[in-house]
């Protein structure tokens, strides 16, 4: 019997394999990417990588957790603004920045996760709701600190290296690899994150809390660990894009990052791993691509959404999952015909 996409049977044993592969592929395109594009599209693929930081972490508290937060975009502007008064102030190199803005966010998190993860979804949903409006209303009138709408300008490009020699960040192409070696780290940890036995407690919290207390895991010190970490990758990625715009204003506290990141998360594919690439790439990279054509640009953006809904309401991973899957099984079967063909019938034997 022949096997569809649409026919549910066991993984074939080749699928990780498979899967590594075209991962691998996908890893040396972008590599070669900035030998044939030019830097409007790079620029479109900077951003993608950036936003795929908060996107993981995102995916780890909801996905992997069950617990949706709307301060992600909250987290990825504070990461921006303590990476860009870190380096303003005290004129600190943009390895020192990137670490302090990752941690500014995980220790900001916890006052709020303390009390908040004590609520049930909803509540906790508006009150992670609140702490944006917290945010917008802080960055604007703590103008001695933020500059209020005139916002923190003149942030450092990074450098790589010390002294003399050390190698200054300042065209589209070296930006890029240095966004494509930090979006490889972050997503090698979520992966790491993920299979581990703290990965498999988290899921079984996202499944039944009531019943994953009941094993012994400690399922409050879990979610509260799981949202610091979320609000470090998110700060990562504000990092990454206060020192590649360098410039940081009360915007970024806008709803419009907080909603990107969940259209990445929920359109990429909740709960999996390659969920939150796939959708920075179609929801960024793409739509940031066909910003030349804002008419078609926003009505493709719609489009999409609506087939995300309707036709797809699981998310593009679960297309490419399914599509590993065949190309394993059908590597699997043209190594099987070969050997089946070379082997003697057992009539032909006993006739001998």
């Amino acid at each position: 019997m022949a096997i569809t996409l649409d026919t549910p049977h066991a993984p074939s044993p080749r699928l990780p394999a498979v899967r590594w592969g075209l991962a691998l592929a996908g890893l040396a395109a972008l590599l070669a990417a900035p030998l044939v594009l030019d830097n409007y599209y790079l620029h479109a693929l900077v951003l993608a990588m950036i936003f795929l930081l908060p996107a993981h972490g995102l995916n780890l508290i909801l996905g992997y957790t069950g617990m949706l937060s709307l301060a992600q975009g909250v987290f990825f502007g504070i990461g921006a603004y303590a990476s860009a008064l870190l380096g303003i102030h005290f004129g600190t190199g943009f390895a020192v920045n990137f670490l302090f803005a990752g941690v500014v966010a995980a220790l900001i998190a916890l006052p709020l996760g303390i009390p908040a993860l004590r609520l049930r979804a909803t509540s906790f949903v508006m009150c992670t709701l609140g702490f944006v409006v917290i945010a917008q209303a802080v960055a604007k009138n703590w103008v001695d600190l933020t500059r209020g709408d005139m916002g923190l300008s003149g942030v450092a490009r990074p450098k790589l290296g010390w002294g003399e020699h050390a190698l200054a960040i300042v065209h589209i192409p070296q930006y890029f690899y240095l966004v494509l070696a930090v979006a490889a780290l972050a997503t090698a940890a979520f992966i790491a994150l993920v299979r581990s036995p703290a990965g498999r407690c988290m899921v079984a919290i996202r499944d039944n809390e009531t019943l994953a207390e009941s094993l012994g895991i400690p399922t409050w010190t879990y979610k509260l660990l799981v949202f610091m970490l979320s609000a470090a990758f998110a700060g990562f990625g504000g990092s990454l894009y206060a020192h590649y715009e360098t410039v940081v204003s009360p915007l970024v506290f806008q709803m419009y990052y907080s909603n990107t990141i969940l259209v990445i998360v929920l359109g990429g594919g909740l709960g999996r791993i390659p969920g939150a690439i796939i959708g920075s790439v179609v929801f960024v990279a793409v739509t940031e691509a066909l910003r030349v054509a804002p008419e078609l640009r926003m009505v493709l953006y719609g489009a999409v959404l609506l087939a995300l809904v309707f036709v797809f309401p699981q998310g593009l991973a679960p297309i490419f999952e399914k599509l590993t899957d065949a190309l394993s099984r059908l590597g699997l079967k043209r190594e099987e015909e070969p050997a089946a063909a070379d082997a003697k019938p057992q009539g032909a034997e006993d006739a001998r």
